[in-house]
């Protein structure tokens, strides 16, 4: 069951109607605000309008949904990753990701408060820990906490957790942000590769041969490529970086000559492949994009069997 559908069944036992009425509702508002809204966030309204608040209630992470402003979670945290220090128009921060799992599922949690952080650097919260979140707001699936969250160990025990987040098969067009995907779709159209230089030691983006974890550096050079795939219900732009690209069947003097690609690109058109990836928000052009990181070709004949088991 997908998250919207959770909420749903939520809004639904909480409100004392059934699912099918609250998908009404829902439809409803989404329907007198022109479709401007998602059917998440419609849902959302919608339970605010029958008062019912989520706000102090503890959720799974399964049933996380995109939009989200208080969520409250108990999970597991099963990674950490190194504190990054950054400088934006001037103004120096720092940001901490971990992934915190459940029995249902897991997220990438995401720290931008400086206390929370703290507690990162010292030692204070590490992998194994479970940890209450309150507060918190969901964004292309992750929880990000401000100043306004809180964060804190917790006294439960957690002893099963999911550590791989499910891969969810389904049409473009219901796919939503932070959802795990995979796809079946053809190409439609191919850019020309866009070309950007990483430290070789972490793979982070480096300016001026300087890296903010390694210092000075001697650069690779790495590629992107963005494509349109349409699955017949649906066209979404997907963004494949690095060797994945490869998996189109390129060499890298195809893929690191724009006059090689050139020659090759009108192949690519019309391919079919499985694609595999998380979907993102574009916060910059407020569109939905798809980040592969793996390429699978499609057999027709395993593809004839599963018909032929459901059937």
């Amino acid at each position: 069951m997908d998250n919207y559908l959770q909420l749903v069944e939520r809004i639904a036992s909480a409100s004392h109607l059934t699912a099918d009425e609250i998908e009404r509702k829902v439809e409803a508002k989404r329907a007198k605000l022109s479709g401007l809204v998602s059917k998440e966030g419609a849902a959302q309204i919608v339970a605010a309008e029958l008062g019912i608040n989520f706000d102090k209630e503890r959720m799974k992470i399964s049933e996380l949904v995109q939009g989200m402003k208080r969520a409250n979670i108990v999970g597991k945290v099963i990674e950490v990753l190194p504190v990054i220090s950054f400088n934006k128009n001037g103004k120096e921060g720092k940001v901490s990701r971990m992934t915190v799992a459940d029995e249902s599922s897991n997220t990438k949690v995401v720290l931008w408060d400086t206390h929370h952080i703290s507690l990162v650097e010292q030692g204070e919260l590490k992998e194994g820990d479970v940890i209450e979140v309150s507060n918190a707001s969901v964004r292309n699936g992750e929880l990000h906490l401000s100043s306004f969250s809180d964060l804190k160990k917790s006294k439960e025990s957690i002893s099963v957790v999911v550590t791989k987040k499910p891969t969810l098969s389904k049409k473009l067009k219901d796919v939503k942000p932070g959802e795990n995907l995979k796809t079946r779709a053809l190409i439609v159209q191919a850019f020309d590769p866009r070309y950007f230089e990483v430290c070789p030691q972490c793979g982070k983006k480096v300016a001026e041969d300087q890296c903010i974890n390694h210092g000075k550096v001697k650069p690779a050079q790495r590629a992107l490529l963005n494509l349109i795939l349409d699955d017949g219900t649906e066209a979404l732009r997907a963004v494949i970086f690095g060797e994945h690209i490869y998996k189109l069947g390129l060499t890298p003097e195809e893929v690191f000559s724009l006059e090689r690609f050139a020659e090759k690109k009108s192949s690519l058109l019309g391919e079919e492949r499985f694609f595999v990836g998380n979907v993102r928000n574009n916060a910059l052009f407020n569109t939905i994009e798809f980040t592969v990181d793996n390429i699978e070709d499609v057999n027709v004949d395993l593809l004839i069997h599963e018909l032929e088991q459901k059937a």
